[in-house]
């Protein structure tokens, strides 16, 4: 289009200059006592010359006048590229873990970008390598002063009040941040764990309501957590003598966190506190069928204190039908049926027992020594029992509490790991073998923010389900007091 536009010029002019040729014409000018004889085509190549010579001068006033103005974008340009540059070396150098480098390479960002916030963001993660923790505290807090970078700043004094144990500090931050960003899921984490630790769990309720109807847990995570907050406050309720509300708090969270027992146990000796030892081992046998353990299998059988060793096995069974293939409910049955010289059901349930334990390295140090138990009653074997104590010395541990994140292990149940202070980590399972894992979900605030954003750890093992069919018993079923 330009070349057929420029075509039409050099045609159109070609076609005036013949013009011309041909009728040059007369043209007189008579000016202050000047008189000027030409022709007509002389006379507009002189007023397009004058033109010409106009515009070019025009051009170039104007470009003398763009000459500074072009300098000074050139300079910004050139600290543009240097500061990110320098950016980018900050960043190898954390990644390549030499702190002091990076903390020079974000001064020297500083000082090009004009205090841009990702220079303060790289020198408060050095000086936090370094543990210059007041250097880092004034770039956090740099960062507060700008609206659109206030919410990094709130997240990395978070991370340093956490670190220092200042959980007044950090949960007041904690809640500032909350209000900027509401659907952030690391921050909701953290405030549940300083809530827990402060053990408002009423604030700690709330906090999970609103992530609810906001959907910034996943719905199976929600849910778990609600039902351990129902738990605690459960427990409040308990010792402030308000055994009903608590019994009915107990029950949510029971229903809530079906994979965890210590609610259930809650729940089931409020019940029998209450009186209602029918009802309390309806709720056992309602657990069990998620979360088979010990403790549940002890408050059932403690349910009649006074009935015979065979009412107790008979118990264990009725007990048992709610899971049968549990390892815990051979165990149970195993031991009641020892308690009623039951020599044979014992060591049927035992080797059922060891079994269902196939995939580990072998039977457990309490199955060991069951069966140390067992060889040592029915027949007085004690070479066999002997070799099973000694295999007990060496079996793997038994289940206990690990928790999800650290990898912490306790042998009671708590809302917050000891280790690594993880809310709703502890899982009833058979410890990892070898030296104690750290896994790479983490969801805690005070993770150096250049990390990588960490995904949050799934609800994958919250709710088991379980097959379960009915079990022969030994005897009658007790019947349980009303």
């Amino acid at each position: 289009m330009r070349r057929l536009i420029a075509l039409v010029l050099v045609a159109a002019a070609v076609v005036g200059a013949a013009f011309f040729a041909d009728h040059p014409g007369h043209v007189e000018i008579v000016w202050q006592g000047w008189q000027l004889d030409t022709s007509v085509g002389v006379l507009l190549g002189a007023v397009a010359l004058v033109v010409l010579v106009v515009s070019l001068l025009v051009l170039l006033v104007a470009a003398l006048r763009r000459v500074p103005r072009n300098r000074r974008r050139r300079r910004a340009m050139r600290r543009q590229r240097d500061g990110e540059a320098a950016l980018t070396r900050g960043v190898v150098a954390l990644a390549a873990g030499q702190p002091a480098q990076a903390q020079l390479a974000a001064r020297r960002a500083a000082a090009l970008l004009d205090d841009a916030p990702m220079a303060f963001l790289l020198a408060a993660e050095a000086a936090t390598r370094q543990g210059d923790t007041a250097a880092a505290r004034g770039a956090y807090t740099a960062l507060l002063e700008r609206p659109e970078t206030a919410f990094l700043g709130l997240r990395g004094l978070i991370g340093q009040a956490m670190r220092a144990a200042d959980d007044a500090t950090a949960r007041h931050l904690a809640e500032r941040a909350h209000k900027l960003r509401p659907d952030a899921r690391w921050l909701v984490d953290a405030l549940l764990v300083l809530m827990a630790r402060a053990g408002d769990w009423a604030a700690a309720r709330a906090t999970l309501a609103s992530a609810a109807r906001r959907r910034v847990l996943p719905a199976e995570r929600t849910r778990h957590h609600r039902g351990v907050v129902l738990y605690e406050l459960s427990r409040d309720a308990e010792r402030r003598g308000d055994r009903r509300s608590a019994s009915r708090l107990a029950a949510q969270a029971q229903a809530l966190a079906a994979d965890l027992a210590a609610p259930a146990v809650h729940h089931a000796g409020l019940l029998i506190a209450l009186g209602r030892k029918h009802a309390a081992a309806k709720a056992i046998e309602r657990a069990w069928r998620d979360a088979p353990h010990p403790d549940l299998a002890r408050l059932y059988l403690d349910l009649r204190p006074e009935a015979p060793p065979l009412a107790r096995a008979a118990a264990a069974q009725q007990l048992r039908a709610q899971n049968p293939e549990a390892s815990e409910s051979h165990l149970a049955v195993a031991e009641t049926a020892l308690a009623a010289q039951l020599w044979g059901e014992a060591r049927r349930h035992l080797t059922l027992a060891i079994a269902a334990a196939a995939p580990r390295p072998g039977p457990s140090r309490r199955l060991c020594r069951l069966m140390a138990r067992l060889e040592e009653s029915e027949a007085g074997n004690m070479p066999a029992a002997r070799d099973w104590l000694d295999r007990a010395i060496g079996a793997p541990p038994d289940p206990c509490y690990v928790c999800a994140r650290c990898g912490g292990e306790s042998l009671e149940w708590q809302a917050l790991c000891r280790e690594c202070g993880g809310f709703d980590t502890l899982l009833w399972q058979s410890p990892p073998g070898g030296e104690r894992w750290i896994a790479a979900h983490s969801v805690s605030a005070s993770s150096p923010l250049m990390l990588p954003t960490p995904e949050e750890p799934g609800a994958a093992g919250l709710a088991r389900s379980l097959p379960h069919s009915p079990a022969s018993g030994l005897a009658a079923p007790p019947q349980w007091d009303k």
